[in-house]
């Protein structure tokens, strides 16, 4: 919510509505009868939100989590997919001025020069580019000015913090302006500190950019370009060893010390870590290439967009909407939790993404509508090599291996020393291609002067095609999988040929033989939304709906023994019914939006564990059948005066898996039936403080309180206690000083 600095008097109290685009169009928000929560840029800029994770502390109903190997899980309303793969989609579309960003990744770089940001709660698809089960996140930038203006910002802080954000806008010439924005982030001393080696790692280096042009050819035709990108070579975070899975807790092949060392390093504070020493994982051991690169990102991002509008009469509007985006990824991270080689991994990642869409639009007396047609084509790598020398799964491995070099599976002629060294080092890689096509329509029309009906419907089809597997790297993998696997598959299968360097050792149980896993998915479905408003009076509304939306299947990149483990995932689909109500009162002077709803969610996407013959339990995709979720959540946000905003935000949730069976940790056949989503807390709230008051003599006194609590939640299905998030609370606080007409600013701001 913004509120307007108008100081004439009777008005200066009142809370002014943000205009958002949520149906496309423009509107105040506070007629949309949707659940929507909109921050103005000025909110997001004295709040310090520069990053989608820092979204979390204003919209509460909304988590980031960062999941192994980096990639953060969005998760609105408990609704979220655990995935740790570079190449899926997310259950919580992401959009860059209308353009989908729908690979999460994209999305961390920094977060500037913005007008404000939308996040839409629910199933989406009936408007926007891409399904989403759980609801979308708009980030919508900052426009070319017809009048020259231009800001620039330093800051400085603690882990030798220096950040510098600013832009220029202006008109070029007749008829056409441009924009220029720029935010670089940059923090030269890392926050973690090994336990082991008092060495330090986390610091931060990313930058951003944005170019854009606003081109009126004629009084009919509107072209918007821009390209904007990023950069990020900070530091990994390294992980925190906590425990040990069930197939490695009692094992006599865990490296000599690592017991002792978990025992006596559980962590207290996030700063506390550790990771393999780099003079040892860097060190070659036969054909166990090390890895020495330092622990860091080295991605970069570039996005093009070109949206072309034309009036074609006073009604109707064709609009273009044009986009490229391209991620790559280089990074090197460190998930062992100790000064030991348990799990280091080197990923490689490229995204190119392609899409166009075409739509009328269009209004009649007694309402509006849309129409059109979407298509994109996406091309993925997604690829990893892993270091595990010193994990207790390699050591079984190896010491099974070295009592079967006499056996007729060594027809390698493998020796000790070979066997000694083996399966230290391996590649997982996946080549995704998938192209999504759809056709939508949205109409909404005045029943009456107080009712409003909403109809939209859209029809997608999705493919998808993949190829990978896990497979050999400079022949380290060759002993143990043409030795030790062989020997295990053959009771079952029989006498398998050996792989060649370089070849997968991913098994499939159906051809009896190493090789590649390829998956085809095909499908299509029909999202639609049914809603109804009410206007009760001039400032309240009412609104109930029931809306159907889908993610597409996946496909995953697993660390992948049986080809099973890459098997993909179907499409998921989500039927919400939701009412609502958003009030005006007290002459306007408090805001409050409440809403209630309930999901019916058929084959929810989830990594599970599958039962692996060798190493008791990995990863793959499953469809959880039926699970549901219901709650309550709402914002209120009063003018306490003229120069004082509160506003408090809260999402009460329950989520539930129904009847689903699957596989624990030990690899064993387990219910889940009343199982928690994860990363789902029953509690969430915020309360934030917004303070402005004019000292006189051109001089102003600005200042922000903001905090957040989350009640616990559970990071795994199992509900295995090493896995459970416990409740937590953020503060986040500012002051700062200003001229009265904007023209400069210093300010303080701390968070705990």
């Amino acid at each position: 919510m913004a509120w307007a600095q108008d100081n004439t008097g009777k008005d200066s109290l009142t809370i002014e509505t943000l205009v958002v685009t949520a149906q496309r169009r423009e509107e105040a928000s506070n007629s949309v009868g949707m659940p929507i929560q909109a921050f103005s840029g000025e909110t997001l800029q004295q709040l310090r939100i520069t990053d989608p994770r820092d979204l979390t502390t204003i919209a509460p109903s909304f988590t980031v989590s960062q999941s192994y190997q980096g990639v953060p899980t969005y998760t609105l309303r408990g609704i979220g997919f655990n995935t740790i793969n570079l190449s899926a989609t997310s259950t919580v579309g992401t959009y860059v001025d209308e353009v989908a960003y729908a690979y999460p990744f994209m999305n961390t770089g920094p977060m500037f020069d913005l007008e404000r940001v939308e996040v839409l709660k629910g199933p989406q698809g009936t408007l926007y580019g891409r399904n989403t089960t759980a609801g979308l996140i708009d980030f919508v930038t900052s426009k070319p000015s017809e009048i020259k203006e231009g800001s620039l910002t330093a800051e400085v802080g603690d882990y030798k913090t220096h950040n510098f954000e600013g832009f220029v806008s202006g008109p070029l010439g007749e008829r056409i302006q441009g924009r220029l924005a720029f935010r670089a982030e940059d923090s030269d001393k890392g926050w973690q500190v090994s336990n082991a080696r008092g060495e330090r790692q986390g610091e931060l280096h990313r930058a951003g950019w944005r170019a854009s042009l606003a081109v009126q050819p004629s009084d009919t035709v509107a072209i918007d370009v821009s390209y904007s990108g990023w950069v990020n070579t900070s530091d990994t975070v390294a992980a925190q060893g906590i425990g040990f899975t069930p197939a490695t807790a009692a094992s006599p092949f865990n490296a000599p010390g690592l017991v002792s060392y978990i025992a006596a390093n559980k962590p207290t504070k996030a700063s506390q870590a550790d990771w393999a020493p780099r003079s040892a994982r860097g060190t070659d051991i036969g054909a166990g290439l090390g890895i020495a690169d330092a622990p860091a990102e080295d991605d970069t991002f570039h996005a093009g967009k070109l949206r072309i509008a034309w009036d074609l009469n006073d009604k109707v509007r064709l609009v273009s909407l044009t986009s490229y985006n391209e991620l790559d990824r280089k990074a090197v991270f460190d998930w062992s939790g100790a000064p030991f080689e348990i799990l280091v991994q080197k990923a490689k990642g490229h995204i190119e993404s392609t899409a166009e869409e075409l739509h009328f639009e269009g209004s009649t007396d007694k309402g509006s509508w849309l129409v059109g047609a979407y298509a994109a084509h996406d091309e993925i790598l997604d690829m990893n090599r892993t270091l595990l020398g010193q994990n207790a799964n390699v050591g079984l491995i190896r010491y099974y291996g070295s009592t079967l070099l006499a056996s007729p599976f060594n027809s390698g002629g493998y020796t000790p020393l070979q066997m000694s060294q083996a399966f230290r080092t391996y590649e997982d890689v996946g080549n995704i291609e998938t192209d999504t096509w759809s056709v939508f329509g949205n109409v909404d029309h005045q029943l009456s002067d107080a009712l409003k009906l909403t109809l939209g419907i859209r029809y997608s089809q999705d493919k998808q095609d993949y190829v990978g597997c896990s497979r050999d790297f400079n022949g380290d993998m060759l002993p143990n999988v043409n030795v030790v696997n062989r020997a295990l598959f053959f009771a079952a299968y029989g006498m398998t040929a050996p792989i060649v360097q370089g070849g997968c050792n991913t098994f499939d149980p159906v051809k009896k033989s190493f090789g590649f896993v390829s998956s085809k998915l095909d499908e299509d479905n029909v999202a639609w939304r049914v809603a109804l408003d009410w206007k009760a009076s001039e400032d309240v509304l009412l609104f109930g709906s029931v809306s159907r939306g889908a993610k597409a299947g996946a496909t995953p990149i697993n660390a992948a023994n049986i080809s099973t483990q890459n098997a993909p995932a179907r499409q998921e689909m989500l039927t919400a019914y939701e009412v609502g109500m958003k009030a005006g009162l007290f002459g306007r002077r408090v805001q409050a939006n409440l809403g209630a709803f309930f999901y019916d969610y058929e084959d929810k996407q989830l990594s599970v564990y599958f039962a692996d013959p060798i190493y008791t339990a990995l990863s793959r995709l499953a469809n959880v059948p039926d699970s549901e979720a219901y709650g309550v959540d709402g914002d209120i946000t009063w003018r306490a005066s003229r120069d004082l905003t509160l506003i408090a935000s809260a999402t009460w949730l329950h989520t539930e898996v129904k009847g689903y069976n699957g596989i624990n940790a030990a690899g064993q056949a387990a219910s889940f039936d009343g199982k928690p989503f994860l990363y789902s807390p029953k509690f969430q709230g915020g309360l934030t403080a917004m303070y402005s008051h004019d000292l006189g003599n051109g001089l102003k006194v600005q200042a922000a309180l903001n905090g957040r609590y989350q009640a616990k939640s559970h990071a795994d299905l199992e509900g295995n206690p090493l896995f459970v998030i416990n409740d937590y609370g953020l503060l986040n606080t500012s002051v700062g000083l200003s001229a009265q007409d904007q023209r400069w600013e210093v300010s303080l701001w701390a968070a705990t």
